[in-house]
C-alpha cells in the first residue's frame, strides 16, 4: 500500500478514578492516535505511553512530536508492503517504541481493511475469544481492595493482578491470600524494587503466586536473572521487553519464565508477533498487556491476544472499567464464555468518535 496521508492526535482521556502504580498516579490516559490513509481507505492505530515518562522513557507529548516531525515524514508517500518493511523504514530512529507503535498498529489496521480480513487472522491468530483477568491498582484501604477482589472472584475472572509497591506490599498480599487461599493471583511491581529486596521476594514466594511481574529496574536483565534463580515464583518481564533482541537476551540469561507483550511498548504489532513466535519456540508462555487504551487500541491488543502462545489471561479491559465514555465509536465489552469473562476477536478496529476526539485532543497534525 502507498501511505498518502498521516493524521496524528495527542489525546487526554479522563479516567473514572485515578490509576495508581509503583511509579505514580494518572487521572487521565494520554495517548497518540494515528490515522493512515491509502487512496480512499483509512484506519486507526494507538499508542498510550501516558502523560509523563514514568512507565517508560517515552511520554505522549514526545511521542506526538517525534511521530509528527520524524516518523511520519519518513514513510508518507512510500509504498509499504509489509510490517517488516515499515519497521526497516523506521529503524533509522533509535528507540521510541511507542511512537513507532502508533504508526505500525495503524498500518496493520489499514492492511486489515484493504484486505477485508479481520486483524487477528492477518496476525496469525487461531482463536476468536480469549479469557481476561481482573486488575487492581493501589487503593486507600485493604478492605476496599478485598471487596473488589471478592467481586472479581465471584464474577468468574480466572486470575487477578495486584499492583505491588513499597507501603502496599506483603500485608496487602497476605490479606488477599488469606481471603482466597487457592485463587490465581500475581503481582505487578512496575520496576519498584531492586535486587537488595530479595528477602521481600522470598516472603512473596510463600504466598504461591502465578508470577511476579517486573519486580526490578525497567532496563535490567542481569538482576532479574539473579532473582529468578533465587526464588521459585516465576518472574515475568514487562517494561524490560522492548524489542525482539531484548527478548532473546532475556531468554538466554534466564531472566524470566513469562513475558508480557504490549504492542505499544515493543514498537507495534510487527514486533509483538515476532516476540510471540520466539517465546513460543523457546517454551516461554506469554500474555497480552494493555496501557488503558481507548477501544481503538484495546481492540488491537485483543486481535493480538488471539495468537496461540498467549496462554495466560490477558490484561484487556471493557471500556466501562476506566471510562465514563470511551473515545472509540464502539466501546469494548466482555463476553461470557462458559462463565469466564473473555474478549472476542474484533471484526474491525473501531475509529474514535469524531465529537469525542475533538473534545479530548491536546494537539493534532497532518503529514501528507
Amino acid at each position: 500500500m502507498i501511505i498518502d496521508r498521516i493524521d496524528l492526535y495527542h489525546v487526554a482521556m479522563p479516567l473514572i478514578y485515578p490509576w495508581r502504580t509503583a511509579y505514580g498516579e494518572d487521572a487521565a490516559v494520554h495517548a497518540v492516535l494515528c490515522r493512515l490513509t491509502s487512496g480512499s481507505v483509512d484506519a486507526w492505530g494507538e499508542a498510550a505511553p501516558f502523560a509523563a515518562p514514568c512507565y517508560s522513557a517515552e511520554w505522549a507529548g514526545g511521542v506526538f512530536a517525534l511521530a509528527r516531525d520524524w516518523l511520519a515524514p519518513a514513510v508518507v508517500g512510500k509504498e509499504i508492503a509489509s510490517g517488516e518493511q515499515l519497521q526497516r523504514e523506521l529503524s533509522l530512529f533509535k528507540g521510541n517504541h511507542f511512537a513507532k507503535a502508533a504508526i505500525d498498529t495503524a498500518w496493520w489496521s489499514l492492511q486489515s481493511r484493504l484486505r477485508n480480513r479481520p486483524l487477528h487472522e492477518l496476525l496469525g491468530g487461531s482463536r476468536t475469544t480469549v479469557p481476561v483477568g481482573a486488575d487492581f491498582g493501589v487503593m486507600d484501604e485493604i478492605d476496599e481492595l478485598l471487596d473488589g477482589v471478592d467481586a472479581a472472584v465471584a464474577g468468574g475472572f480466572p486470575r487477578i493482578k495486584l499492583k505491588f509497591r513499597p507501603g502496599w506490599d506483603i500485608p496487602m498480599l497476605s490479606a488477599v491470600r488469606a481471603r482466597h487461599p487457592d485463587f490465581v493471583f500475581h503481582i505487578d511491581c512496575n520496576s519498584g524494587y531492586r535486587i537488595k529486596d530479595i528477602e521481600l521476594f522470598r516472603q512473596v514466594d510463600e504466598l504461591r503466586l502465578a508470577m511476579i511481574e517486573q519486580p526490578l529496574a525497567h532496563d535490567d536483565l542481569l538482576d532479574h536473572a539473579k532473582l529468578q534463580a533465587a526464588i521459585e515464583t516465576p518472574v515475568c518481564l514487562d517494561e524490560t521487553i522492548v524489542s525482539l533482541h531484548r527478548t532473546q537476551q532475556a531468554i538466554e540469561q534466564k531472566s524470566c519464565r513469562y513475558v508480557n507483550v504490549k504492542p505499544g511498548r515493543v514498537g507495534g504489532l510487527t514486533n509483538a508477533v515476532a516476540i510471540h513466535d520466539l517465546c513460543q519456540a523457546e517454551g516461554i508462555p506469554c500474555w497480552v498487556g494493555g496501557m488503558l487504551e481507548s477501544a481503538t487500541g484495546a481492540s488491537i491488543c485483543a486481535a493480538l491476544a488471539m495468537l496461540d502462545n498467549f496462554t495466560y489471561p490477558a490484561d484487556i479491559f471493557p471500556s466501562s472499567r476506566f471510562y465514563h465514555e470511551d473515545l472509540g465509536e464502539t466501546p469494548l465489552e466482555l463476553v461470557d464464555v462458559g462463565g469466564t469473562p473473555s474478549i472476542a476477536a474484533p471484526l474491525t478496529i473501531p475509529a474514535p468518535a469524531p465529537d469525542r476526539l475533538a473534545a479530548l485532543t491536546v494537539d493534532s497534525a497532518v503529514v501528507k
